[in-house]
């Protein structure tokens, strides 16, 4: 195997591609990139068996080969490479010649035929959506996932189309993300992400945000594929059924809160400095006429805190975990946010002020004073 290639176009693709390569395995292939050229493509892969990341770049001078390399050697070469083209050329013995400017490494390979085969996605299932778009609905309910290995299923988000639009759910026991978006063709379906496929899927769309990118995402009865920008991101599905998500979202409120989504944040933020690892009591918010006010106790001290908010219906005081509301007001990359309470023991249920596209629980802890 034998071609020439700009240095960074391929330490692109290498650093994208290696987040799927096992840090550390008993099968020292799962620890490799593998470099397959063919004809004037070199198709750069990363595979540990859950997740596969690949790459297509154009080449020259190229002949058709494979070899699998050591994926932490070989991209700690190539990024230390001068600026300018690179050559990888292997010989019979598997001998990896590496060139470029005045430097050059030899590192020894292993056959192709020792890395394990990314499964084939047949397309049973597929749609477009904007890059920027899934990266938004990624970052809206991956915080939800749960990391909680004794239920798997609950591990990743479940993607759920019916009718035109597309749902994202997370759910973790203690809060639920859902985002909604419209999409066009494909027929209904369901099926559950790991949430460590679209952590970094959502790293690599990043690298496309703003722009028109689409991402092409095929899914099999068994893996997914998403396509974007010349990337192939390759996952097994998590097997098991989905808890009901729409009998947790309460369907009735008497509270309803209108408020600044940064300003409630930092208000928490202040009161969370009492709280650590081993004092985990709640932040407590007494919602009124016109404002909100938000204290928290602990053997550390004691904070207290208002700010201004719309309230409609009936006064209401609730407990909640810091770091779970503040994740979600995080997430609504909102500056105004609509809160529905139906009791201090109900989930509180985040909105945007306008429209839809999300609804956010986050369950309440109970006050030591309450009946």
């Amino acid at each position: 195997m034998k071609f020439v290639c700009d240095k960074a176009t391929l330490a692109e693709a290498v650093n994208n591609v290696s987040p799927a390569v096992s840090a550390k395995s008993t099968m020292m292939a799962l620890e490799c990139v593998l470099l397959r050229c063919t004809g004037s493509v070199l198709s750069v892969i990363g595979y540990n068996l859950e997740l596969g990341i690949t790459k297509d770049i154009a080449v020259s001078s190229a002949e058709s080969g494979a070899v699998i390399l050591n994926a932490r050697l070989f991209g700690e070469i190539i990024n230390r490479m001068p600026n300018t083209e690179i050559s990888v050329s292997t010989d019979d013995k598997l001998l990896t010649v590496i060139k470029g400017g005045g430097a050059q490494f030899t590192i020894l390979g292993m056959g192709a035929e020792e890395y394990p085969e990314i499964p084939v996605v047949s397309e049973e299932k597929s749609f477009r959506i904007a890059a920027d778009t899934l990266r938004s609905m990624i970052s809206q309910t991956l915080y939800a996932v749960s990391q909680d290995a004794g239920t798997p299923v609950l591990t990743g988000t479940l993607f759920e189309k019916k009718g035109g639009t597309l749902s994202l759910v997370s759910v973790d026991g203690c809060r639920l993300a859902l985002r909604k978006e419209a999409i066009e063709g494909a027929e209904d379906f369901r099926f559950i992400v790991p949430g460590k496929t679209l952590s970094e899927l959502f790293k690599l769309l990043s690298r496309f945000s703003g722009g028109d990118e689409e991402v092409l995402v095929k899914a099999g009865s068994r893996h997914i594929v998403f396509g974007c920008g010349g990337y192939n991101v390759i996952s097994r599905l998590l097997e098991g059924d989905f808890i009901d998500y729409n009998t947790a979202i309460p369907r009735e409120h008497k509270t309803r809160v209108t408020l600044s989504a940064k300003e409630f944040a930092e208000s928490i933020g202040r009161a969370s400095i009492i709280i650590n690892e081993k004092i985990k009591n709640p932040v407590k918010a007494a919602f009124e006429e016109g404002q909100v006010s938000i204290s928290c106790e602990t053997p550390m001290g004691k904070v207290t805190d208002t700010m201004a908010v719309e309230l409609e219906g009936a006064p209401v005081r609730i407990g909640f975990n810091n770091k779970f509301m503040t994740d979600a007001l995080k997430a609504s990359e909102e500056d105004e946010l609509i809160l529905e309470i139906n009791t201090a023991f109900s989930p509180i249920k985040l909105l945007p002020k306008e429209g839809d596209a999300f609804v956010f629980l986050v369950m309440p802890m109970r006050l030591k004073d309450d009946n």
